[in-house]
């Protein structure tokens, strides 16, 4: 679900018009600026103990990152420094601003300015403002980690890999112009004085798919389960309409249930994950199996696993076998998973 946020320059329209017009976040400038245009320390701890993230962007002129790697070097600097004046904790990233519409033809500036901006925060911490097109082509060159994507110049267009985007500008709140914003990341860069989010590495990625149509289930044989219905799948690891469930390397924890129908009573059936190779899926690693018998005309199998490690490369499915004479119906049942990467 996306989180609403609102960022603003000049001017303060106070936590509590904030927290009045519902906005969980703001975004706010780091600059040359002398004339109030900057957050400052205590802004940000007041902004904080109303229980507000932040997040902060750089910005001079609309076209400073067309000054290359000398200016992202020295933009950063200035730029940190300017951020551990006002609280924020070591770690986060800074968005650095391109502020107009960007043409194919100023990428390499452009990179080359993000290039010199990692060079001082690393790459992890580097992210970019801009619209479509400079927004996909530095994630596309691998030149920002983060990206906040500005409706304007876009065409309507959104790169999915934004972690913010802003999507209406020249609002008023309590006498100051803002512009609104959403987050479509549980981890989008926010920071309060003294806190930050969850590393990312210990926040479970979170997978949960269903079953819509009927499939047949043969005797004798394993039977890989497709899962057609999504319910969540933030990180992409389910392809649509598939039997994936994760993509590694990760770790995670699964729980499946699957129901059954047309086996007699007694029959044996058993349930495995298996991790598949992603470009043979008939090559594979098989997980514990579980043995269950059917209760009659609908049986419900339930199997988990605690954790466990899926490697690169190799996709994560569940299978089912059944001992009866003639072929059965798997007509429902959903997949849950947790995973972590990294």
């Amino acid at each position: 679900m996306a989180v609403f946020g609102i960022d603003y320059a000049w001017g303060r329209p106070g936590p509590a018009a904030l927290k009045r017009a519902g906005a969980k976040f703001v975004c706010r400038y780091l600059s040359h600026d002398r004339t109030g245009k900057n957050l400052t320390r205590a802004e940000a701890e007041e902004l904080s103990r109303a229980g507000i993230w932040l997040v902060v962007v750089w910005e001079t002129t609309a076209s400073r990152a067309l000054s290359g790697r000398a200016g992202g070097v020295a933009d950063a600097r200035e730029a940190q420094r300017q951020a551990s004046a006002v609280g924020m904790p070591a770690g986060r990233p800074i968005y650095f601003a391109v502020d107009f519409d960007a043409g194919p033809s100023h990428q390499a500036a452009i990179n080359a300015y993000l290039d010199g901006a990692a060079g001082v925060l690393g790459r992890f911490r580097v992210g970019l403002y801009g619209g479509y097109g400079p927004v996909k082509r530095a994630l596309d060159a691998g030149r920002a980690a983060w990206a906040w994507q500005t409706y304007a110049w876009s065409g309507g267009r959104w790169d999915r890999r934004a972690q913010l985007q802003q999507y209406s500008n020249e609002h008023r709140l309590n006498g100051v112009s803002v512009d609104y914003n959403r987050a479509v990341a549980d981890d989008y860069g926010q920071w309060r004085v003294g806190d930050a989010p969850p590393r990312e590495e210990d926040r479970p990625g979170y997978v949960s798919v269903g079953l819509a149509a009927e499939q047949e289930l043969p005797p004798g044989v394993w039977t890989t389960v497709t899962w057609d219905r999504e319910y969540a799948d933030g990180d992409d690891q389910h392809p649509a309409g598939g039997p994936d469930v994760l993509s590694g390397p990760a770790r995670y924890a699964l729980t499946a249930a699957v129901r059954v129908r047309g086996l007699p009573e007694g029959t044996r059936l058993r349930a495995r994950a298996v991790e598949a190779e992603a470009a043979a899926p008939d090559r594979f690693d098989a997980g514990p199996v579980r043995d269950f018998t059917a209760a009659g005309e609908e049986t419900n199998l339930l199997y988990g696993l605690a954790a466990d490690v899926v490697g690169k490369d190799r996709r994560v499915r569940l299978q089912v076998f059944q001992h009866g004479p003639a072929p059965a119906r798997i007509t429902g049942g959903g997949a849950r998973l947790l995973f972590w990467k990294g």
